[in-house]
């Protein structure tokens, strides 16, 4: 299910719960950094342990590039902090039980999961770029390209 969403559209809002049970918002990164929002299916499964990592392990170098990296599927707060232990993941995942930011990312599959994608949204709230379908390998290094790219660093 390809996004609607594309490059110049404002981000839709979102808020919902972390592994850590904080909340966090797309209005908390508002006027201060740029935001890698990726879409993973499930917790604990390979490859969405495989993309969690790499973009862990990127994270300083997007971090200096103006870049937080926040992560987003249909699992429980409870699922997310196991997954965030386990892989020693720093950044938000947010938990869309109930899939309405996936949905409103158009990333909902019929399964009630989302699909790996990610949507890089700059400092003013607006869609940069969509990564409709990921390729995990080498996903942390394009994205720290298309924001030097982009300029947005």
């Amino acid at each position: 299910m390809p996004t609607h969403l594309k490059p110049g559209d404002p981000a839709p809002s979102f808020s919902a719960a972390t592994q850590d049970d904080s909340k966090v918002s797309l209005s908390d990164y508002r006027g201060k950094k740029n935001i890698a929002l990726f879409f993973y299916v499930k917790d604990n499964t390979p490859g969405c342990t495989r993309e969690a990592r790499a973009l862990r392990d990127a994270e300083e170098e997007l971090r200096k590039l103006g870049t937080e990296i926040v992560g987003v599927s249909t699992n429980s707060a409870e699922s997310h902090q196991r997954f965030a232990s386990n892989n020693e993941l720093e950044f938000p995942l947010l938990a869309d039980t109930n899939g309405i930011i996936a949905k409103a990312y158009g990333v909902l599959k019929p399964t009630k999961m989302a699909e790996r994608s990610t949507f890089l949204i700059d400092k003013k709230g607006k869609i940069r770029h969509v990564w409709p379908k990921v390729s995990i390998t080498g996903h942390a290094a394009e994205i720290a390209a298309k924001i030097d790219e982009l300029g947005l660093n």
